[in-house]
Formats: structure tokens, sequence, C-alpha cells
């Protein structure tokens, strides 16, 4: 399995668009601190077909270190959850739904 960076993010879309990479590199930027940004206010971000990132509460729990067997207790925390979307969870659950998933992106 590959790893996709957001520098080839970014050059795929500024080939695909014509645009500057710098102006890619600026949008995308954007959008992720946006999205950081959100989810730190507590907000729910809900993106059709995509997915849904939400803000999820741990409780506080009794750990095990693996390695020495001692009890370690785990504070309450807060982690990031993202359900995939109908498109997304499509695209990665049967082969052919990728079909499915290009024709319902190229309408948009």
């Amino acid at each position: 399995m590959a790893t996709t960076t957001k520098k080839l993010l970014v050059d795929r879309i500024a080939d695909k668009t014509g645009l500057r990479r710098a102006d890619v590199r600026e949008t995308i930027q954007q959008f992720l601190d946006e999205i950081v940004n959100d989810l730190a206010r507590g907000n729910r971000l809900e993106f059709r077909d995509f997915g849904v990132f939400e803000i999820k509460s741990r409780a506080a729990r009794v750990g095990q270190n693996p390695r020495t067997l001692e009890r370690v207790d785990v504070p309450a925390r807060k982690a990031v959850r993202f359900k995939p979307g109908r498109l997304m969870y499509a695209a990665f659950e049967r082969p052919a739904a990728k079909k499915i998933v290009k024709q319902a992106i190229g309408s948009t």
C-alpha cells in the first residue's frame, strides 16, 4: 500500500486544474486548518457522501503496560472520529462501486 502525501495531492490537483501549485497548496492548507479549528471548537463537520468528522469523549480507564504488566491509569480524553460517507464507503467496500463514485463526483 502506498502513502499519498499532501505534496502529491497538490501536484495532482494542480495538474488536473491548471492552477499554480502554490495556490493549490495554500488552499489545501487553509481547508485543513479550518477542519482542525472547527473540531477544536467542538463542532461536527459533515461533508455529504464523503464523511463526518466529530469529537468523541473517551472515559478514563485502567490500562496495562504490556511489557511490565503493571496497571496504569489512563485519563479521560477527547479523540477525533471519522465516519466514511456513502460514496467513500462504496469505493473501498466494492470495487465495482468505483464507477458509481466517479459518476457522482463528476456530476457535482
